[in-house]
């Protein structure tokens, strides 16, 4: 391996410092480069500097399970493959396929073999076909293990370095402040050989929390990122990181210590031979999900987590204040940084990202709405021993069925209209599968598996799913259809560069969400508007500030030469891409 530059060194003795003062900084820093750049592979002399080079107009992830798709013949992982290229190809470049490791529970988020893909999904060669031809991400769960697996056994048995590799508390230490996404016990009893031991469990007592004080926790992590961007893997998602590093007598979320992790995560990735692009999953409120850009030598992307309960808001109320006020708010990506936006993934959507952008009788009306569309309602604890709402468990095409007024006539057009916002925003679209194939609430999974996010994870008989993909009348071929044909405009439009100029514009009518975007040239523009009513909503042209002397036209209709003196009509959920370079 090369010899690491003086500077690069430098900087990464201090990035270790901050974490571990009381070690040789020097010493770990050197084991760390061993473990992320093993003999045979090499760095880069100079780390990549911030740019947004790093993803296009042209990238849009597709969110899934490795086994979505099943036929009780094939790999699962070679139906998905499949169906990349059958029906995807062409319109998005990456996908993220959820944790396809072995695993004991939580649908695979309690790993029990992070080098291992799981055998009833297929082995590495499937997933090196699928990173052949799409962006993989994968799933970096780096907070917790399954119990079951190798290194809590080796824990319980006292075998190193495992003995020293899960977070210990007791009973009696004050926990109060513990941030927690579930309601289950904090701490969970087991016996080991060297006598009972309290260990941390931040999601389930099969989820044993790990404990990055020790630093072979650390290594061990980075050999496994390792494995996997050897293996054609380009996006690494940091599951649930907020919590990684703990203090007992402290929330043990968002701590220093955590940040500074995901500092020294970036930092390797800046000079890994391979384009390396981190993303943090931390579904919490704005300003502290916003926090792990850093200064832009944290994550390179974010997810936008607002976005689906705001959205789901907007398409149920039939008014976008709240969307529009939260995102006039929201600060452009920095340089070298990016948002993934979404509606909808594997989890339920998340409500505390909600926190002060909604008041409290509008997340009780979009509860209610999601109810009478069957979905369910999981709850978080509270430090004061209460519960609170912590998402809502639904397809988010099921949730697109009604509005607070009922069901209607426009359950397609209005799912339609927001994913086509998603599109519209700055930052990366991604799709859960369940949304491009319309999959309704399965009741029958949440009875079967006893949890409430199994409404969202179906896993559809491939043949029976092609059928209906080939049927033009079936909603799963009308939405695949219709997003299909989106993303392959979007595509080849600039001024959807994930970085690309954004301003929220003010239409004078709350039904309307509307946006500028700008291309990095400032060659093109588009004026994307959305109408998130079930009524004809008319907008003047003059609200748009349209460029005199350049010609107008809609990308998704026939519309087109506009002039100040008109109005732009917007039929009930209708969208429109106004761009002065038309595709």
């Amino acid at each position: 391996m090369d010899q690491p530059s003086p500077s690069f060194s430098r900087t990464l003795s201090a990035r270790v410092a901050r974490i571990y003062p009381d070690l040789d900084a020097d010493i770990l820093a050197s084991k760390i480069i061993d473990a992320f750049w093993p003999e045979g592979t090499h760095r880069r002399k100079r780390g990549r500097t911030p740019s947004n080079a790093l993803w296009s107009q042209s990238d849009a992830l597709l969110i899934t399970y490795g086994n979505s798709l099943i036929d009780g013949m094939h790999k699962p992982l070679d139906l998905m493959n499949d169906f990349l290229r059958r029906y995807l190809r062409g319109s998005l470049n990456g996908v993220h396929i959820l944790p396809f490791f072995p695993f004991t529970s939580d649908d695979g988020f309690a790993v029990s073999d992070f080098r291992a893909v799981n055998p009833q999904l297929g082995d590495w060669p499937d997933i090196n076909r699928i990173a052949d031809e799409f962006k993989l991400m994968s799933d970096l769960v780096l907070n917790h293990v399954s119990s079951q697996g190798n290194w809590f056994n080796a824990y319980r048995q006292g075998q190193p370095p495992y003995d020293k590799f899960f977070f210990e508390a007791s009973p009696d230490d004050d926990l109060s402040m513990v941030v927690r996404p579930r309601t289950t016990p904090l701490l969970r009893e087991v016996e080991t050989i060297n006598g009972p031991r309290h260990v941390w469990c931040t999601f389930s007592h099969d989820q044993i929390d790990v404990d990055f004080r020790n630093p072979e926790v650390l290594l061990e992590f980075l050999r496994i990122i390792r494995l996997h961007v050897d293996n054609g893997v380009e996006i690494i998602r940091l599951d649930a990181v907020a919590f990684v590093w703990k203090e007992v007598g402290s929330p043990s979320i968002h701590l220093r210590q955590t940040h500074e992790i995901v500092k020294l995560l970036r930092l390797l990735c800046d000079f890994a031979q391979e384009p390396i692009i981190l993303l943090t999953e931390t579904n919490v409120p704005k300003a502290e999900n916003l926090s792990y850009f850093g200064n832009r030598d944290e994550a390179h992307v974010i997810y936008n987590f607002p976005l689906p309960p705001l959205i789901l808001h907007a398409m149920m109320s039939g008014t976008a204040k709240h969307l529009a006020k939260w995102q006039r708010a929201m600060p452009p990506a920095p340089l070298g940084c990016a948002y993934l936006n979404f509606t909808a993934s594997h989890d339920g959507i998340g409500m505390r990202p909600a926190e002060g952008l909604l008041s409290p009788d509008d997340q009780a009306a979009v509860i209610a709405t999601v109810k009478d569309v069957g979905g369910l309602v999981s709850m978080r604890a509270l430090p004061d021993g209460g519960e609170a709402p912590y998402e809502l468990n639904t397809t988010f095409f099921a949730a697109m069925s009604q509005t607070f007024a009922g069901p209607d006539a426009y359950h397609i057009p209005r799912f339609i209209c927001s994913q086509t916002i998603v599109m519209s925003l700055e930052g990366i679209p991604a799709f859960y599968i369940h949304s491009l194939l319309a999959t309704p609430n399965d009741h029958d999974s949440v009875e079967k598996r006893g949890m409430n996010r199994a409404i969202n994870r179906h896993r559809w008989d491939y043949p029976t799913l092609r059928t209906l993909l080939d049927d033009p009348g079936s909603p799963q071929s009308s939405v695949m259809n219709a997003l299909r044909d989106l993303l392959r405009i979007r595509k080849a439009q600039p001024a959807f560069h994930p970085n690309a100029t954004q301003f929220t514009v003010r239409t004078g009518d709350e039904r309307v969400f509307a946006l500028w975007r700008q291309s990095l040239d400032r060659r093109q523009s588009i004026f994307a508007l959305h109408n998130v009513s079930a009524e004809e909503v008319i907008i003047p042209v003059v609200s748009l500030n349209l460029i005199a002397d350049e010609h107008w036209a809609d990308l998704l209709s026939d519309d087109q030469g506009w002039s100040e003196d008109d109005d732009i009509v917007l039929a009930p959920y209708q969208c429109r891409w106004i761009s002065n370079m038309p595709g």
